[in-house]
């Protein structure tokens, strides 16, 4: 009866990732390690003392409608905690935007700032979501913006400084259709030579941000097709730009994020790119949102693993510490193989990123639009699997809100679903694959990480099936569209985990490599017919 169980404990994430230490040490050129590794170890720090306490405020006191003032007066006001406010403040100093296009770096800069976004956050409270979005605004004005914008929103979006430091909403799905753009009924109309907005935006995440990057179609030229607008929230600092918060969403997870649904009532906004482009222009923003879903995804997992893990080394069961019976070290090790894969994908995906940022090169930017896609749905899906195995293996404890274990399993699903779905996003793939050539670049990325004999007989199979394609019927192509996107994933994480193995052949990297290349990389194993006949 006086039985206590000791509780799992939270060590400092850089110090206990010996990957992600291996991985920097793998791409980093010297004159970037030594400063970089410093600048994470003392960030480490924070994470498990202030910035997890202003997480933990963050949740505790999830965001608040206040619609009316005391005096009956519409205000549409979204109160958020001082934790939420603090999370802000960090994200600016720390510059987990600014290391991306401040490119002290080169193009590494950006391997160096997703490592950073990967270790912020698990103590974010999912601060992560609105940073996303800014990214992508930031990448999307650096690439479309006019001199205006560059001045008027750039220079927030990417500020160090939090007094400056602006975040940006992307708002897109309405009630007609939600990874399905083109059913938007926003309308833009244009009153003495600006654009007014007027309709309703169904889930608007970071809605206590002071920009936004929207869709809408433009009066009188509605075929034409979706147009991408810019606005402000507050424009003059205190009026809400004749946008009515409607409620706020109540959500499966991610509570301490401001998720509201708006209507637009003749919102003042500035056209962004060519009329009728709108889907091609933010397009520009999915590279950057759907890379930080995967890289949070790999730090979500990396946590809830390491806390599992402590945990296994303290529990009694049978006699013994959960970590000490075969099969629970089993179940372990088969999710912490799988984690490496991803991990090692994602960190790939933001060194591609920063080399066709800072050195165009083509070839990196081919295969950035294929992986990261793939690394965005691949990730997500792979970490429910391993949320639902890691929380059931904390047992009763894992199923009890105080612990804070069930939020994970909470919170980790919206990461399939924001930046597209699996199936959306296993359709984009196609594109790259069929349309644009990138199949040629992913076969030289192939060659030059290989190392192991056998990825070579799943990735011949995947190259036979994209050359048939073209005869085949395009149902067949869509059909296996899931399938495509996660050999190509699993052939990937493959390859990097085996060139990885030669860089660093610790017994630990060349047992990860093994044991992943037990798995089954080729994925097309069904037959379009059975489902025609059900």
């Amino acid at each position: 009866m006086n039985f206590s169980q000791i509780p799992f404990e939270l060590k400092d994430p850089y110090q206990n990732d010996p990957l992600l230490q291996e991985i920097l040490k793998n791409y980093l050129p010297e004159k970037y390690l030594k400063p970089v590794e410093e600048d994470l170890k003392r960030f480490s720090k924070r994470l498990t003392t202030d910035i997890l306490a202003m997480s933990e405020d963050a949740n505790t006191h999830p965001p608040e409608l206040i619609k009316y003032d005391p005096w009956g007066n519409e205000m549409s006001e979204i109160k958020t905690s001082q934790g939420w406010k603090d999370l802000d403040v960090v994200s600016a100093s720390e510059k987990i935007i600014a290391i991306g296009y401040q490119r002290k770096q080169e193009e590494f800069s950006r391997l160096y700032q997703f490592a950073k976004l990967y270790l912020f956050h698990p103590s974010s409270s999912y601060y992560t979501c609105p940073l996303a979005m800014t990214d992508g605004a930031a990448k999307l004005i650096e690439t479309h913006g006019d001199q205006e914008l560059k001045e008027k929103a750039f220079v927030h979006l990417t500020s160090d400084s939090p007094e400056i430091f602006w975040t940006s909403g992307q708002w897109m799905t309405e009630k007609s259709g939600g990874s399905d753009v083109s059913g938007s009924e926003t309308i833009a109309k244009k009153i003495n030579n600006e654009y007014h907005l007027y309709g309703l935006k169904w889930f608007t995440s970071a809605t206590t941000s002071q920009m936004a990057m929207t869709l809408a179609k433009i009066e009188g030229q509605e075929e034409q097709g979706l147009s991408l607008f810019y606005l402000e929230l507050k424009p003059n600092g205190k009026d809400l730009n004749h946008i009515e918060i409607l409620r706020l969403k109540d959500k499966l997870g991610t509570k301490a994020l401001p998720t509201a649904e708006l209507k637009l009532n003749g919102t003042k906004a500035k056209l962004v790119g060519e009329s009728g482009k709108g889907v091609k222009t933010i397009s520009t923003l999915f590279n950057v949102t759907r890379l930080y879903n995967a890289c949070t995804t790999m730090g979500a997992w990396k946590r809830l693993m390491d806390l599992s893990k402590d945990y296994a080394e303290k529990r009694m069961a049978f006699g013994k510490r959960l970590i000490e019976h075969p099969l629970h070290r089993k179940t372990l090790t088969d999710l912490e193989v799988e984690y490496a894969g991803c991990m090692h994908l994602t960190m790939f995906i933001s060194l591609l990123l920063g080399r066709s940022e800072v050195l165009k090169d083509q070839e990196s930017e081919k295969l950035l639009r294929l992986l990261t896609p793939v690394a965005k749905l691949f990730c997500a899906k792979q970490n429910m699997h391993a949320t639902s195995e890691l929380v059931e293996s904390f047992g009763g404890a894992g199923y009890i809100e105080n612990t804070g274990i069930p939020k994970w399993l909470r919170d980790n699903q919206t990461l399939c679903i924001w930046e597209g779905t699996t199936n959306v996003l296993s359709l984009d793939t196609l594109r790259p694959l069929f349309k644009e050539g990138a199949f040629a670049e992913f076969e030289n990325f192939i060659k030059a990480h290989t190392g192991a004999s056998k990825i070579l007989t799943p990735f011949n199979l995947l190259k036979d099936f994209l050359e048939k394609a073209p005869s085949m019927d395009k149902n067949i192509i869509e059909f296996h569209a899931r399938d495509l996107a996660f050999t190509i994933a699993r052939i990937s994480c493959a390859a990097l985990l085996c060139s990885h193995a030669i860089k660093f052949s610790t017994p630990r990297n060349v047992a990860l490599r093994d044991l992943y290349l037990r798995k089954e990389l080729f994925c097309l194993k069904e037959d379009y017919s059975a489902l025609k006949a059900l």
